[in-house]
C-alpha cells in the first residue's frame, strides 16, 4: 500500500525569499520607484508654485484687498459681479479672442505645410531646418518682445521709408502706438513664436502614417492632392484634435508679448485678460489703478471657468464632427 506523504512545511527561507519578491502593488512599487523619484521634484513644484496659490487665491476672491498684510475688507461676490459688468473686462476678452482667432488658424496651416516639407525623406539638410524653425519656441517670449520693440524703435523710420518708397503706405506709422497695428504685430509675433512646437507635434502624426497607404495610393493613381486629402488628413485627424485644442489655450494665456511690447496700449488696443488681471493686481499708473488682488483673483477665476466651458465644448464639438464624419463614412 502506497502511502502519501504530507507535504512538506515551508522553511524559514522560502519564507524569506517570498519577502523578498513581494506580489501585487508593492512589486510594482519597487519596479518604478525610481520613476517616483525622478517625479518627486516636479510635483512638489507643481504643487508649492501653481496648485496652492490656485487654491489659496479662490479664499482671496471675496476681499477687497491690497496684497500687504492680511484681507481683512470682504466683500463676498462683489468682486465677480463687478467683473461680469466691467466694460473693459470684456474689451480685453474679445481682444484675446481676436488674438486666438487669427493666430490659430494661419499658425497650424503653417506648421502642417512645413511638417510636410520637412517629412520628406528626399529633403537634404531636414534636420537643419527643423532646428531653425523650432528655435523660436525655446526662446523666451520677453525677449523677443525686447527685441522686437527695439528693431521697430530703431529702424521703424526706415521701414517707413521702405514702404513709402514702394507706395504701399503715403504716411509714416508708428507700429507700436498705433491702435490699428499694435494687435496685429503682436499676433505675428505670436505666429512666428509658436510655430515650431505646432511643427514638432504635426511631424509626429506624419511619422506614424503606415507609407504602404502612400505607395498604394500612388500605385491606384492618386495625386499628391488626393493623397493628402483621403490618406493624410482622416489620419491625422486624432492628434490634430490634441493640437488644436492646445494651441487655442495656449494663445487664450498670451501675456509676455503684450506686456512687453506695448503694456496693453495704445489705449487699450492690446488689453488682454492677463495683462488686465496683472494691471488690477499690481496697480497701473497709466490707468490710475489702485492694487487689488482679491478683484484680480476674482476675475482670475472667472476667466478661467471661461476656458474651461469653451474647452469642454470645444471636446463636443469635435466628437460631434467625427461622430458625423464616421457616419457618413460607414
Amino acid at each position: 500500500m502506497h502511502v502519501v506523504s504530507p507535504a512538506p512545511a515551508p522553511t524559514p527561507t522560502s519564507s524569506r525569499r517570498d519577502d523578498q519578491h513581494p506580489t501585487g502593488a508593492g512589486r510594482q512599487a519597487r519596479t518604478h520607484i525610481w520613476s517616483y523619484v525622478y517625479l518627486l521634484p516636479m510635483v512638489v513644484l507643481l504643487v508649492t508654485f501653481i496648485l496652492y496659490p490656485n487654491i489659496a487665491s479662490v479664499g482671496y476672491t471675496l476681499y477687497q484687498w491690497n496684497g500687504i498684510g492680511d484681507p481683512a475688507s470682504y466683500v463676498g461676490l462683489d468682486n465677480f459681479v463687478r467683473v461680469i459688468r466691467d466694460p473693459f473686462f470684456w474689451g480685453a476678452f474679445q481682444h484675446t479672442l481676436i488674438y486666438t482667432m487669427v493666430l490659430v488658424p494661419i499658425q497650424l496651416v503653417l506648421a502642417l505645410a512645413l511638417a510636410l516639407v520637412l517629412n520628406n525623406p528626399r529633403l537634404r539638410f531636414s534636420t537643419f531646418y527643423r532646428a531653425i524653425y523650432f528655435i523660436p519656441a525655446v526662446t523666451s517670449p520677453a525677449v523677443v518682445a525686447v527685441v522686437i520693440q527695439l528693431i521697430l524703435t530703431n529702424f521703424g523710420d526706415n521701414l517707413n521709408a521702405l514702404l513709402i518708397q514702394l507706395h504701399l503706405s503715403h504716411e509714416h506709422i508708428d507700429w507700436l502706438g498705433n491702435p490699428t497695428y499694435a494687435l496685429g504685430i503682436i499676433i505675428a509675433i505670436g505666429i512666428w513664436l509658436g510655430l515650431g512646437f505646432n511643427l514638432v507635434y504635426f511631424m509626429a502624426g506624419l511619422q506614424t502614417i503606415p507609407t504602404e497607404l502612400y505607395e498604394a495610393a500612388h500605385i491606384d493613381g492618386a495625386n499628391g492632392i488626393n493623397r493628402f486629402v483621403y490618406i493624410t488628413i482622416p489620419m491625422l485627424r486624432s492628434i490634430g484634435l490634441i493640437i488644436v485644442i492646445l494651441a487655442i489655450l495656449g494663445s487664450l494665456q498670451v501675456f509676455d508679448l503684450v506686456l512687453v511690447m506695448t503694456n496693453g496700449g495704445p489705449y487699450g488696443a492690446t488689453e488682454v485678460v492677463n495683462s488686465y488681471i496683472y494691471h488690477q493686481a499690481f496697480g497701473d499708473a497709466r490707468l490710475n489703478l489702485q492694487p487689488n488682488v482679491g478683484f484680480a483673483s476674482a476675475a482670475s477665476l472667472f476667466y478661467g471657468l471661461i476656458i474651461m466651458g469653451l474647452s469642454i465644448a470645444q471636446i463636443f464639438i469635435f466628437r460631434s464632427v467625427k461622430r458625423q464624419n464616421a457616419q457618413a463614412t460607414g
